[in-house]
């Protein structure tokens, strides 16, 4: 069965902009009644996360009684490499050329001479908040964070909101928060363990 998780992420927030942006997010899906202000241990990755508020199905595709979450919202933070599992990180695009780099071949097994730049860059931007792959096609250096990944597989970013085992978030609900986040880039991180 497992644990599944979709985690909407600020792309553009810098780390003085997380923690307010993110109290802005917490603080709209209380009075919605989305989740509860207290935390308590309701989300994997970190020590306490909001649990569901009793409106949590305004957030949601589907509301049925017997799909109702049973975890909470965690909410990142500071630098954070957010990532989909399970399968695989597919493709890049660069956003300077549009082409696509493919790292993985058809039995889906990391081509390693495709896939050594990007994960050298992901240490380094892990390790330093910034890093840069030179695209394969057109061979200008792209900062990580630029970079388009298929079904957004990786976001690097400062701020997150991941909701463990909820109902699918609707596309409305996740527009409604980018809104709170000054309108920035999101992504759509989404995994199940």
């Amino acid at each position: 069965m497992g644990d599944h998780y979709q985690t909407i992420v600020d792309l553009d927030a810098d780390g003085a902009e997380a923690e307010p942006l993110a109290r802005r997010v917490v603080q709209w899906l209380v009075a919605e009644g989305v989740v509860l202000s207290e935390r308590t241990d309701c989300v994997l990755g970190l020590p306490l996360g909001h649990p569901p508020g009793p409106r949590w199905e305004r957030a949601v595709a589907d509301a049925d009684a017997d799909d109702e979450p049973w975890d909470g919202l965690a909410v990142h933070t500071g630098r954070t490499v957010f990532h989909g599992w399970p399968g695989g990180m597919e493709a890049a695009t660069c956003p300077r050329c549009s082409v696509t780099t493919r790292l993985v071949d058809d039995e889906w097994a990391t081509i390693d001479e495709a896939w050594a730049p990007f994960g050298d860059a992901i240490s380094t931007w892990s390790a330093t908040g910034a890093a840069q792959v030179r695209c394969p096609a057109c061979a200008r250096r792209v900062p990580l964070r630029d970079w388009a990944w298929t079904d957004d597989y990786f976001a690097f970013a400062h701020l997150g909101f991941e909701f463990w085992n909820w109902p699918e978030l609707t596309p409305e609900f996740r527009g409604r928060v980018s809104e709170l986040l000054d309108g920035h880039r999101t992504a759509f991180v989404q995994g199940k363990i």
